[in-house]
């Protein structure tokens, strides 16, 4: 096990468990990668508010510059050839 990783106890449905193994042995991942991976991904479907204050973090820290010239030049250029 990697350091800094925390170990835990989770009670599931047999069935689920049964499941969760089937689909670990099919896709060569150890169970803690499984469950790990899962969590991870429910988190960031169900946490969405998290993702937007970090992208507002990332503004903040790149400041108040305004579009770069290039890409919105290159933006227009591809939405006026996308059919619509």
């Amino acid at each position: 096990m990697k350091p800094n990783n925390m170990e835990i106890a989770v009670s599931l449905p047999d069935e689920l468990f049964r499941a969760a193994e089937r689909h670990a042995k099919r896709t060569q991942k150890s169970r803690s990668q499984l469950y790990a991976e899962a969590l991870a991904e429910y988190l960031a479907r169900h946490a969405p508010d998290e993702v937007s204050e970090a992208m507002n973090r990332v503004m903040e820290q790149l400041g108040e510059a305004g579009p770069d010239p290039f890409l919105a030049a290159a933006g227009r250029r591809v939405l006026e050839r996308t059919e619509w």
